[in-house]
């Protein structure tokens, strides 16, 4: 018979795919659940955007084969972008690389990093396609913790413990999915200081920065990350533009060409006028910023946390990003306890922190990627829940 690839015994099939299927089910059956999970931002990106693609979109000499560095007023963008948000002074043509999201470039840069049997530092919670996408390469995964009473930063004493021989790649992502802990610049420093003490190449991954955020920061405004660290940024959260596929990687132009070595055999660049609309995004004013990543997500986060006081829930009140982190109460056995509970019997889905890892078994996660009238409509069925459960 015909077997797959034992590489795919190391992984399960990605949560929300899985449980998403059993929504859109209960959906099907005239269910109505209201999904507060994935981070999948439900506004459009700005009219400037739009408007570039329409524009470019029907000219005759914009649909052929891409550079695999992308076109150079999307480096320039993405260059600009960095100037402006961070401070950070990018060389457009040798220091960025974008890419078709991210998620893309966790692949690619394991790919350029990582032999099979080395070994990459994961962050315990953290997202889970870090250590999916290390197992499917054959990479030995080493957790380390992120503990609530540390702020969900790295223990740096703790690693110092650690045997850090055969170490190639530490993934970080701040400020932090899942638990919304905001970067610093001590932080950062102590990340940069790290990559150099043990020759590891540090990865950042930072898509939320400007989304609930006053002090948007880059690790590679940190003297010296460039020559050992990565960062990874998106457009799909800040500029509402999941479905577009754009992101991004800085580094220093060696990094920079060591990955192309695996992006240029792999796609074959993005469609020009997705390009130019993504540059006419990364220049949206401060306007439309403050009104789609401040005021917009400030009102649902408000919704949000009275979700998970109506849960019994405890969350500290200085998270950024799309979501809401919260600590189950101590009656629950296991988080999916109440997941399940609230799915079933509220119609509405939230996450269960336990997919992140082990930190994350007493946690759940609330998106804010629905409307303010979705998250008070979810946030009177759980009340309806409760007061069920009260009177019996």
């Amino acid at each position: 018979m015909i077997q797959p690839a034992k590489r795919l015994e190391t992984v399960q099939e990605y949560y929300f795919s899985r449980k998403l299927k059993e929504v859109a089910a209960m959906n099907a059956q005239g269910m109505d659940v209201i999904s507060l999970g994935i981070g999948s931002p439900d506004m459009p990106p700005s009219e400037q955007t739009v408007k570039a693609l329409c524009e470019s979109a029907p000219l005759a000499n914009v649909h052929g084969y891409q550079p695999y560095i992308g076109i150079p007023e999307l480096r320039e963008g993405f260059a600009d972008f960095y100037q402006k948000w961070y401070g950070v002074t990018l060389d457009a043509a040798t220091e960025i690389l974008p890419l078709i999201g991210s998620k893309e470039g966790i692949l690619y840069v394991t790919l350029a990093f990582v032999n099979p049997g080395d070994k990459v530092l994961v962050p315990n919670p953290g997202y889970p396609t870090y250590s999916a996408l290390s197992k499917l390469l054959g990479a030995e995964v080493l957790y380390y913790d992120l503990k609530e009473d540390n702020n969900w930063y790295p223990d740096f004493e703790a690693l110092e413990q650690m045997d850090l021989s055969g170490v190639k790649l530490m993934w970080a992502n701040y400020p932090n999915m899942p638990t919304g802990a905001n970067a610093s610049v001590e932080l950062y420093q102590n990340l940069v200081n790290f990559a150099r003490k043990h020759n590891i190449v540090v990865v950042n991954d930072n898509p939320y920065s400007l989304i609930l955020n006053q002090k948007p920061l880059s690790m590679m405004s940190i003297d010296g990350a460039k020559e050992c660290c990565i960062e990874l940024n998106s457009m799909s959260k800040s500029h509402n533009m999941p479905g577009w596929r754009v992101g991004m990687m800085a580094a220093n132009a060696t990094f920079i060409q060591w990955v192309l070595k695996v992006k240029s055999n792999v796609d074959s660049g993005m469609f020009k006028p997705l390009q130019l609309a993504a540059a006419a995004a990364l220049h949206n004013d401060d306007a439309w910023h403050e009104a789609m990543n401040m005021e917009l997500y400030g009102q649902r986060r408000a919704v949000a946390e009275q979700i998970m006081e109506a849960l019994g829930c405890t969350c500290q009140k200085d998270q950024v990003g799309l979501f809401v982190w919260g600590k189950i109460p101590e009656h629950y056995a296991n988080v999916e306890e109440l997941t399940e509970k609230i799915l079933h019997q509220a119609r509405v889905f939230i996450t269960p922190g336990f997919i992140f890892g082990s930190n994350g078994a007493r946690y759940v996660r609330i998106s804010l990627c629905a409307t303010e009238t979705k998250l008070a409509e979810a946030l009177e069925r759980v009340k309806s829940l409760k007061s069920k459960v009260s009177a019996r």
